[in-house]
């Protein structure tokens, strides 16, 4: 079963409905033992990463998500949930993230014609093979909704890269650590391919 963490500030309904068109089950928790007995777990993450962090931290889930990137229980963070295993942003000066993907999340930059929020359907490309992308057309559309923006210290963590003013990094794999810039519980029929791959991933004990 897949456990969403809910440390208040994650958008967890949405996530939840996604699963259960799947008729994949989940259960939403703020419990970190309940979560590391979970076959998987969700990070979702709206918000700002300062107040993220602290809510994260204070909700005393953070030894779960530890355990799963040591256990290789598959983690799979979302939106603002997958900035959090950066090592810190921009947007939170001196806060820092969980750091389990070496990298920083950095604002997008002012470009004539591009709005700020990146707000819509963009195309991703695929950096390198992954499970979780298996099933996917070669530049598949997704939908984004993020002013800030992830940039690994290793080229070999970045999934699918997007541009927008910008090449960044739009999903990141590093081991059994997922994570999506995109909301794939959003993003129609390739959102859902995506979610059901990482079902796949669980039910294979993160390979």
């Amino acid at each position: 079963m897949i456990a969403i963490l809910d440390y208040g500030a994650g958008n967890l309904r949405s996530v939840q409905l996604a699963f259960a068109r799947l008729q994949a089950p989940t259960f939403v928790t703020s419990s970190a033992e309940e979560a590391m007995a979970a076959d998987g777990l969700i990070l979702p993450g709206v918000g700002a990463f300062a107040d993220a962090m602290d809510a994260l931290r204070r909700s005393g889930l953070v030894p779960a998500l530890e355990h799963a990137r040591d256990s290789g229980q598959p983690l799979l963070g979302i939106c603002l949930g997958m900035q959090a295993l950066f090592n810190g942003s921009e947007e939170g000066v001196g806060v820092e993230g969980l750091g389990f993907v070496p990298g920083f999340v950095r604002r997008l930059p002012d470009t004539a014609g591009l709005k700020i929020p990146h707000m819509g359907w963009n195309d991703i490309r695929a950096e390198k093979e992954s499970p979780l992308l298996e099933g996917l057309p070669r530049e598949p559309y997704v939908y984004f909704v993020h002013s800030y923006a992830c940039f690994t210290d290793d080229p070999k963590d970045v999934l699918t890269s997007t541009e927008y003013g910008v090449r960044f990094c739009s999903a990141v794999q590093r081991g059994n650590v997922f994570g999506t810039q995109f909301h794939p519980e959003k993003s129609g029929k390739v959102g859902e391919q995506i979610l059901k791959n990482y079902l796949r991933v669980v039910e294979q004990g993160g390979r």
